[in-house]
């Protein structure tokens, strides 16, 4: 029974990390995307801020593959924990 509680912990915590983790990217690619504007000029100026826009596109791009990386560990693990407590539950009944 010890062993149960101290994997359930376990799992809980890296739980925590991963969506916490997932979190602090979500509120990062928000940012980003707020800065990304809607509308670019093209002049002589404009040329600068296509470059500046493109490089913000890529960084929000970039940032797609881990997101959804951690969303799926993230909801992998839950499943888990939620299993494990499940089964637990049914033996202990």
């Amino acid at each position: 029974m010890d062993t149960f509680h101290d994997l359930l912990y376990a799992l809980l915590v890296a739980w925590g990390i991963i969506t916490a983790a997932l979190i602090c990217l979500l509120i990062y690619r928000s940012t980003l995307e707020t800065r990304e504007g809607d509308q670019i000029f093209l002049d002589a100026a404009g040329e600068s801020m296509a470059s500046e826009q493109r490089a913000l596109v890529s960084r929000i791009d970039k940032l797609s593959r881990p997101i959804m990386l951690l969303v799926i560990v993230s909801g992998g693990l839950l499943v888990v924990i939620a299993g494990f407590w499940l089964w637990e539950g049914f033996k202990n009944f």
